[in-house]
């Protein structure tokens, strides 16, 4: 890993991380085309630089640590346990999914998803319009369909965003509860990866490492602000064509090559 892959693929986790346009879908497909060889290194890599991605959720809602916050951080944490039990029972059959041909297509279908449910989706009509108002019974729908993220190309916060609009959040609560529940889910698959592999990054791996984490922190940060603001005014349509664009992309160019 040199330090300019580090950047592009600290971008790339930035970018796409809080986004519901799968940031293990972008960092799969953005090594290949770079090259970068599947090493366990190189895979640790990409997910201990979503640590990054956790700090920038810290420094924008610091102000939800404080134990006056402590119902929603239960309601987070049941949000958590789906995706942790299956996601520790089915490990090495989820590991089997990574592809280019896998993430292509749960991109075209994640958009599809995208699109009929902004069909029929009116704002007007939600009853949760802030991440304190989620109820416990929210929360475990909302881990519940978190679990379809196991798939590569799906999205994190894809999933979780789909589940929280059906389940009465309005767009920016949804996406709010979405950062914050990304804090229990990073943390468990970046931290584990970097105690499972620390012993494997060089000292020119660790310098490649920290440029792709300091990188991936402030574009993620910015990203949080600005997605927040874009969804004041619009919908995420325009996040579903791009799935199915993207997604169609990889598969024409799989089949082509």
């Amino acid at each position: 890993m040199d330090i300019i892959n580090a950047i592009i693929l600290g971008i790339i986790e930035g970018i796409t991380e809080f986004l519901p346009i799968s940031s293990t879908g972008h960092l799969i497909v953005a090594s290949k085309w770079l090259g970068i060889e599947s090493t366990d290194t190189n895979l640790a890599f990409e997910v201990i630089i979503q640590l990054a991605a956790i700090l920038a959720v810290l420094a924008n809602y610091k102000d939800k640590f404080s134990p006056r916050y402590f119902n929603l951080w239960v309601k987070v944490a049941i949000a958590f346990i789906p995706l942790g039990i299956i996601g520790f029972i089915f490990s090495d059959v989820i590991k089997t999914l990574f592809s280019v041909p896998v993430v292509g297509v749960m991109f075209i279908v994640g958009g599809v998803i995208f699109l009929l449910l902004e069909r029929s989706y009116k704002e007007a009509h939600c009853t949760t319009t802030d991440v304190t108002q989620v109820t416990y019974k929210q929360a475990l729908w909302i881990g519940v369909a978190q679990v379809f993220a196991l798939i590569p190309g799906t999205s994190r916060a894809g999933s979780s965003i789909v589940g929280a609009m059906l389940c009465g959040l309005n767009r920016k609560t949804s996406a709010e509860f979405s950062f914050l529940l990304g804090l229990p889910v990073l943390a468990a698959a970046s931290g584990y990866d970097l105690l499972k592999h620390y012993q494997l990054f060089s000292l020119d791996d660790l310098t490649a490492l920290a440029v792709g984490f300091f990188t991936s922190f402030i574009v993620a940060y910015f990203t949080i602000k600005l997605f927040i603001r874009f969804l004041e005014n619009f919908t995420f349509v325009s996040f579903g064509l791009y799935r199915i664009v993207f997604g169609v992309i990889l598969l024409t160019n799989l089949n082509s090559g």
